[in-house]
């Protein structure tokens, strides 16, 4: 029999722990509103502290090589006591367990009053006499999915995960529980595991660490995400009619992770978030990601959203001088607030851009003056001067990709991946380094951006640690190190990380940074899908969207790349030198428009809207978002219509009563709100409209 422990109310979620006749404890989460309705659990107690040790005795049911959960370590733990701290405006609940060996883990939640979503982490320390191995360690577990049916609720609990590659970014996948094999056998017998994630360092690589389990009889939704710069894991676990939930660092079976403990020392796991809500899947992602806005204010970036301009589209890779100067003569008086110089301003004559980072030396062929004159010139013109680097890693033609003794291993053998090797970021020699050829050069320069890009993974791990897991963390946590370093010893630097796109879009990285690149989608027609589709993953005022125009551009493509990057932080690039005066007066117009929305930008929710596409590369239908201010007193519309065989005429529902207080669009579109429904007719395929909605006027 299970015994309700405590009921601890966290902002409108309840948090309901569980102990077994064994002293066990486990961890349910409730909406307040809905604690009348949830019936008793029904199942064996699933411990919130899920851990294995070397050594450790699998569970019965085909376990081995699907799962570490629930082995002997996890089954030895007991509830000790708990501790509920309360101060201004946050509360944690800090839970102790400990085993016979002498193992005590800490399971600790925190909330702040103002998010929508708890922090969730473990303390492990290893209390007895001996050496210990930690192969799986959780940093949360939830049972009791779903308590508001007796049984296993067949048919009405769906996963939700978002997919990433590269150039396709949160690709939104749902699947039946079913469908994955998690319902229970007819005996009881046999343990069923979906674990996913990702290895390496390239965190956001197949998938975002994000998954969502819906109720969607009783439109419930419990939400995950995992803060890991690093390899990472989710399992859906089932053995009985109670469905959990846990995640944390990858372990030994799935990323070649194990931890030594000392007797004495103890060990934190990365902070999961955690969320839960009677709604849908995409509002639950939306309360996740409220925990980002806790960084806010701590970075260097503009009050409001800027304007930026990237010469990467323009130049692919080829900036000088000269160039820079014509595009700073075309830019100046446009409203535009950075000029970052990407990749390439380092390029050798013979060795050429593409392969020759690390070293970071100025080309004096590019630069002959050198790059006061070109910063000095960037700020005459109105803007900020930025910058690019790829600190991390070095390229195969330059100088540095000798230094072997500082790059990072694998059974000995340097890791080379593509043209790349990977600076050892433990290193105190590595700090050095690259404070002299990075912060150095930006304090030097007086830049007041950098663009920290990164194009390559380390893989499973790297030598110097007792796992390559271990390795690749310690390494990935040296480099959030040096991030913060940055920031320090750059007075006002505003900081946007980048990894082939988004490869690092997850929330330790996020924290880091003003701005993130959204995607690699450069100039793609698919970038208002995947753009909408960050909305889920990325606060909207830190994901930097590209909006890339070329001299073949009609006023029609304009407009669709420049509301493409409304859905973020806007960054043009592209053939600015070549536009002409009804080019220009567009692109002047789209600026003036997202100034105007900029507000609901970073404070507002968003409503998701459009075709489901089955391919991103061959777009059918229309894709739309509306996203409301938080106070509900404005709101904005984007819309975008793809490949179609006539026109469309389509309908969004409105919440309130509004009208259209200005739009922003290629042709006069045919549109009307009436009885809390959005009309808009649409001629064209690959067209835009932005609107921007104000209470409706009375009297």
């Amino acid at each position: 029999m299970k015994k309700l422990l405590s009921k601890i109310q966290m902002g409108d979620m309840l948090l309901c722990y569980w102990t077994s006749e064994k002293n066990q404890a486990e961890l349910v989460l409730l909406p307040v509103q809905l604690e009348h309705r949830a019936a008793p659990p029904k199942a064996e107690i699933d411990s919130m502290v899920q851990l294995k040790i070397s050594g450790d005795a699998f569970p019965f049911g085909f376990a081995n090589g699907q799962t570490m959960r629930n082995c002997e370590t996890t089954m030895s733990m007991r509830y000790v006591n708990q501790d509920i701290l309360e101060s201004a405006g946050k509360k944690t609940v800090i839970t102790k367990l400990k085993n016979q060996n002498g193992l005590e883990a800490e399971h600790v939640v925190e909330y702040e009053s103002g998010y929508s979503a708890l922090t969730i982490y473990t303390i492990i320390t290893n209390a007895g006499g001996e050496e210990v191995e930690l192969e799986m360690l959780s940093s949360f577990s939830l049972a009791g999915i779903t308590p508001f049916e007796e049984d296993e609720a067949s048919g009405q609990l769906l996963l939700h995960r978002l997919r990433s590659k590269w150039s396709n970014e949160g690709r939104v996948e749902t699947n039946t529980i079913e469908n994955l094999q998690l319902e229970p056998s007819w005996s009881g017998w046999g343990v069923q595991s979906e674990k996913f994630g990702s290895v390496g360092s390239m965190p956001v690589r197949k998938y975002f660490p994000i998954a969502a389990v819906e109720d969607c009889r009783n439109h419930v939704v419990w939400a995950a995400e995992l803060a890991c710069a690093s390899s990472w894991q989710m399992e859906i676990y089932r053995r009985d009619a109670n469905l959990c939930i846990s995640g944390g660092l990858a372990d030994d079976d799935f990323g070649q992770w194990k931890k030594r403990m000392k007797p004495g020392e103890c060990f934190r796991t990365p902070c999961a978030y955690l969320t839960v809500y009677e709604g849908g899947f995409d509002d639950a992602c939306q309360r996740l990601i409220s925990i980002q806005k806790k960084a806010l204010g701590k970075q260097g970036n503009l009050p409001g959203l800027p304007v930026m301009f990237n010469e990467f589209c323009t130049t692919w890779g080829n900036p000088n001088r000269q160039k820079i100067m014509d595009m700073l003569e075309v830019l100046k008086g446009k409203g535009i607030d950075y000029f970052i110089i990407d990749a390439g301003w380092y390029a050798d004559s013979v060795r050429g851009w593409e392969a020759n980072m690390g070293d970071w030396k100025l080309s004096e062929d590019l630069f002959p003056m050198g790059l006061h004159e070109v910063t000095e010139a960037v700020r005459n013109a109105g803007m900020k001067p930025g910058i690019w680097f790829e600190m991390e890693v070095i390229g195969k033609d330059a100088d540095a990709f000798a230094l072997t003794q500082h790059m990072l291993k694998r059974g000995g053998k340097v890791i080379t991946a593509g043209n790349r090797r990977f600076w050892d970021m433990r290193e105190e020699w590595t700090f050095g380094y690259l404070k002299e050829k990075m912060i150095d050069f930006l304090n030097h320069y007086g830049f007041e951006y950098v663009k920290i890009d990164y194009n390559e993974s380390i893989g499973t791990g790297c030598d110097g640690a007792e796992s390559l897991g271990e390795g690749l963390r310690q390494n990935m946590e040296a480099v959030r190190c040096f991030v913060r370093k940055i920031r320090e010893e750059t007075p006002g630097i505003t900081i946007e990380l980048c990894s082939s796109g988004g490869h690092r879009l997850e929330p330790s990285m996020i924290e880091l940074a003003d701005y993130m690149s959204f995607s690699d989608a450069h100039e793609e027609k698919e970038i208002p899908v995947i753009a909408s589709n960050l909305h889920r993953a990325v606060l909207p005022e830190k994901s930097q969207i590209w909006a890339v125009l070329r001299e073949k551009d009609t006023v029609q493509r304009i407009v669709y790349s420049v509301v493409g990057a409304m859905y973020g932080v806007m960054c043009f690039s592209g053939d600015i030198c070549g536009l002409g005066e009804e080019q220009w007066e567009t692109v002047l117009s789209g600026i003036r428009f997202y100034r105007k929305i900029s507000p609901v930008i970073q404070n507002g929710r968003t409503e998701f809207y459009g075709t489901e596409q089955k391919s991103y590369r061959k777009l059918e239908g229309w894709n739309a978002i509306i996203r409301y201010a938080e106070d509900e007193k404005a709101a904005f519309v984007l819309l975008h219509a793809f490949e179609n065989d006539k026109p469309l005429t389509l309908r969004l529902p409105v919440r309130g009563t509004f009208q259209i207080a200005d739009r922003y669009q290629s042709d006069a579109h045919d549109m009307r709100i009436r009885e809390q429904e959005l009309e808009i007719k649409i001629s064209k395929s690959f067209d835009a409209v932005a609107l921007y909605l104000l209470p409706e006027e009375k009297g």
